[in-house]
């Protein structure tokens, strides 16, 4: 059934709800936030409507004017070449990247990672952009690493990722702490920054051990009920933000606008 409201309308009121999160991230100390097209389900493999292009850049752009704090982009399932496009023309600090290197069996089909192609896109439009690309991605099966050590030294060494996400095997899924031991001990031998990017919650941040991370990507824990696309708890994000800090994850402070 055909939607009564317009495009237009449609876009202003995402952009509106991503703009007031945005905020209401920033000031409360977050040190980052990212836009991704989650309610795009189901996924297409690697290349998204140009419709949905436009509208992430336009609703990036207001986000980016609208906070200091810097911006990611990630255009799911793995269109980087679109993310890339995006931040370069909105000025956004760093794309999420699912598969950069290898081949991934996903729900979307088979996934191969492009780096070259991404790679050079950077090089043209924004180098500055950073890529943080996940290493055995949820929702999929890797095919071509043996070990999440060999994908971590793969992806961010041979591939030119500049950071490394790990997560569980869905959204909503911690990776188990065996994973999360053996990705920091390889990131820690290159010095490569490790991000823990699904199922992060106030309740297992205490079982991660301190040191090991560079980041964590947080979504449903800060919101009504643990619920994704919920609106945001307040009580829910400064419990967390208070374990991040003690954990060395954020470092900025609340501020007000």
């Amino acid at each position: 059934m055909r939607s009564r409201h317009s495009a237009h309308e449609l876009l202003r009121e995402a952009g509106q709800w991503a703009v007031s999160e945005a905020h209401a991230f920033a000031e409360m100390g977050f040190d980052s936030v990212i836009l991704e097209n989650f309610g795009d389900v189901p996924f297409a493999r690697d290349r998204v409507d140009a419709s949905t292009v436009a509208a992430m850049a336009v609703i990036a752009g207001a986000v980016r004017e609208g906070v200091k704090i810097p911006v990611g982009i990630n255009v799911l399932r793995n269109d980087a070449r679109s993310a890339l496009a995006i931040a370069a023309v909105t000025g956004c600090d760093f794309i999420r990247v699912n598969v950069l290197s290898g081949v991934a069996a996903t729900d979307q089909g088979w996934i191969e990672g492009d780096a070259p192609t991404l790679l050079r896109d950077r090089e043209n439009l924004a180098p500055s952009v950073r890529i943080l690309a996940d290493v055995w991605v949820k929702h999929a099966r890797q095919f071509s690493s043996d070990t999440i050590g060999q994908a971590i030294e793969e992806t961010a060494l041979r591939a030119g990722a500049d950071g490394v996400i790990v997560t569980g095997s869905s959204t909503g899924r911690i990776a188990d702490q065996a994973r999360i031991l053996e990705a920091a001990s390889t990131c820690a031998e290159h010095k490569i920054p490790l991000v823990l990017g699904s199922g992060v919650s106030a309740a297992n941040m205490e079982s991660i051990p301190p040191g090991v991370l560079s980041g964590v990507i947080v979504g449903s824990d800060l919101r009504t009920d643990g619920r994704a696309g919920a609106r945001i708890d307040p009580k829910r994000a400064a419990r967390w933000l208070a374990l991040a800090r003690k954990h060395g994850l954020v470092r900025r402070q609340p501020t007000r606008r």
